[in-house]
């Protein structure tokens, strides 16, 4: 598939096909992809938490995802939980703060980790869901996740149920000013 093709034709997808199947290789070449993005420095700090049992699927669903998201998940077959190792991406060596976005900028390092991410699953046919809203602390919990690490999304991976239309976008000339 094109580049433009996978952009254009990837969707917040909240309805997945039951009997489709993702495996660890195929969320492997998912991270894979991910880590080819630039980061801060080359600091690499995304980390991937990878659910694909469907005993741990459900209980993550249940207990660390809202009752909305929790419906948005149904027959997805991977979990992709998203993290970043703080005071590294937007630091010094020292851990000094090297922009006043501190620690934030290792959201933006792992944003464009995740574009990749869900830029590859639409280039291999299958398809995903960012969840922002989710409990974080039970996510570390349930999970393991050092304290040195901040909680930031979970993906839902699978084979789109349908085709949703594409949500109209804003034109270029509306967001961007040319000088």
């Amino acid at each position: 598939m094109e580049l433009m093709q996978a952009i254009q034709t990837r969707r917040s997808i909240r309805q997945y096909q039951d009997n489709a199947t993702v495996t660890a290789d195929q969320v492997k070449e998912l991270i894979a992809a991910a880590l080819q993005a630039p980061t801060w420095k080359n600091s690499q700090t995304g980390r991937y938490y990878v659910i694909l049992d469907p005993a741990k699927m459900k209980e993550i669903v249940t207990e660390c995802l809202p009752e909305f998201n929790a419906n948005n998940c149904t027959n997805a077959k991977a979990l992709i939980v998203t993290a970043f190792e703080t005071k590294r991406s937007g630091f010094t060596r020292e851990g000094v703060a090297e922009n006043e976005l501190g620690d934030e900028w290792g959201a933006y390092d792992l944003g464009l980790q995740n574009e990749n991410l869900i830029l590859r699953a639409r280039d291999m046919s299958l398809d995903t869901l960012i969840m922002g809203i989710r409990d974080g602390e039970k996510l570390r919990e349930k999970l393991s996740i050092p304290e040195s690490q901040r909680v930031v999304s979970v993906i839902s991976v699978g084979v789109r149920a349908s085709d949703p239309e594409m949500p109209k976008r804003k034109a270029v000339d509306d967001v961007a000013k040319f000088f």
